[in-house]
């Protein structure tokens, strides 16, 4: 396991939570915007499309960078990749208050003006280069705490995620709804200095990365050698997939969970509920940071994703807040165990100075899936669905299977995504290509020859 990881510090635990709880921060901050700036558009416009637009444009925007984020985590220490995000998502943050300030706001709102897009645009580019972060954390897990415990440490990750989720959720409702766009800008401005701040604190015990031997890494290309480290390792490629595909079914929450949520409650009841249905990821993760993922954290990963595609299929069935409410905290205890699985097996079988590649790889499949599905879905739902749902013909049709209301559009295209992703986990099951990934995470040595 030498060449797998590095060795782990004598204060890795300590410099990991330093770096885990400024990350957080950031985290809230990046969210607190995102979800602000999605609450305000759709509560202006009224328009599912502009959300779906927003979504979309978010994940594609990761999928283009993220090989080259996991290029520059893999070659440069990992506090200065931090540092770098928060400087940039600054200047950005900054930016976009700018143009809020010089730009009349009815241009702002108005999805075909290019002031829509620059505004929109500017707020995207600070959250994706946050996103960097997220690779370098996953990274320092390996670089700072002992292989037995990643799990654990991952699990950790999910719930200081969940509590970033909790937090912003809440106040981004409130802020829009009392305070406005402005001050919500202000807000994420400050919180983003405070961040650049405390990094330069924090020294990360790493050495500068070295050039792997045979390799000039100008010239070879970041996608290449992702792809033929994950082509390495039996298996992993199809479990990079499966999460991609699971993304396609996320893109249809991604772009409709919002509009769901604002048709059937106000934006400040709307905030209020997703901070209470987001104590399901403080839940989530802190069961896998006590107990980990158990012998096969990739069972695991398609038990789990199975659950949430049935819960997703029945949480609208009927136009009841608190079955939305306790469908969507049951899906969000379901999602830290998921993530932590996937990061906790490319750590254990990815060699540590490939492990930004791979991970931005991953983030580029997986985060591909969803504005694909996002920009699909959102004018069918607008254009198509929705209205067909609100006529006779489709109460008549449907109207025994998801009852009566305002957004059961909505809830028809959340149970055939549910069911989709139910299907789509109990035949990966079946497949060998999981009993040979399985096999090589209870073994890591074996990968470690094929991919070093």
């Amino acid at each position: 396991m030498s060449e797998q990881n590095p060795a782990v510090p004598q204060n890795g635990q300590r410099v990991f939570m330093h770096v885990l709880i400024n990350t957080a921060v950031a985290n809230i901050t990046t969210s607190y915007l995102w979800f602000a700036l999605t609450f305000w558009v759709y509560l202006e416009t009224e328009n599912v499309m502009a959300t779906g637009i927003i979504g979309g444009a978010f994940m594609l925007l990761i999928a283009i960078f993220s090989m080259l984020f996991g290029s520059f985590v893999d070659q440069h220490r990992k506090k200065s990749v931090f540092v770098l995000s928060a400087v940039i998502t600054a200047v950005m943050f900054t930016l976009a208050g700018a143009v809020y300030l010089l730009l009349p706001t009815q241009r702002i709102l108005d999805i075909g003006s290019w002031e829509f897009w620059l505004f929109c645009l500017v707020i995207l580019a600070g959250a994706i280069v946050e996103q960097m972060r997220g690779i370098a954390l996953s990274t320092t897990v390996t670089l700072l705490i002992p292989v037995e415990k990643h799990a654990n440490a991952n699990g950790l990750v999910g719930t200081v995620q969940g509590l970033a989720f909790l937090v912003t959720s809440v106040f981004s409702g409130l802020s829009i709804g009392l305070l406005g766009m402005g001050w919500t800008l202000a807000i994420a401005i400050g919180l983003v200095v405070v961040t650049m701040v405390h990094l330069l604190g924090i020294g990360i015990p790493e050495e500068q990365p070295e050039p792997e031997a045979g390799q000039d890494e100008k010239k070879t290309s970041s996608l290449r050698l992702g792809f033929t480290t994950v082509l390495a390792i039996p298996g992993l490629l199809a479990l990079i997939i499966f999460s991609m595909f699971n993304n396609f079914i996320g893109g249809v929450y991604m772009a409709l969970m919002d509009p769901y949520g604002l048709t059937v409650m106000s934006v400040e009841a709307w905030g209020i509920v997703l901070g209470f249905a987001s104590t399901g990821f403080l839940i989530g993760g802190a069961v896998v940071a006590k107990f980990g993922l158990g012998k096969n954290p990739i069972r695991t990963l398609l038990v789990l994703v199975a659950c949430m595609g049935f819960l997703g299929a029945v949480f609208t069935l009927r136009e009841w807040v608190w079955l939305y409410v306790v469908g969507i905290w049951l899906y969000m205890c379901l999602i830290p165990a998921c993530e932590a699985a996937e990061q906790t097996v490319i750590q254990k079988v990815v060699p540590f100075r490939r492990q930004g590649r791979v991970f931005g790889f991953a983030q580029m499949l997986e985060a591909a899936a969803s504005p694909i599905t996002a920009f699909l879905v959102a004018p069918l739902a607008q254009y198509l669905i929705i209205p067909f749902m609100k006529t006779d013909e489709g109460a008549a049709s449907f109207g025994w299977l998801l009852g009566s209301g305002d957004a059961r559009g909505i809830a028809l295209i959340f149970l055939a995504a549910g069911l989709i992703m139910v299907a789509a986990s109990l035949l990966a099951m079946g497949t060998g290509q999981y009993r040979k990934l399985s096999a090589i995470f209870a073994h890591p040595e074996d990968a470690a020859l094929e991919s070093s």
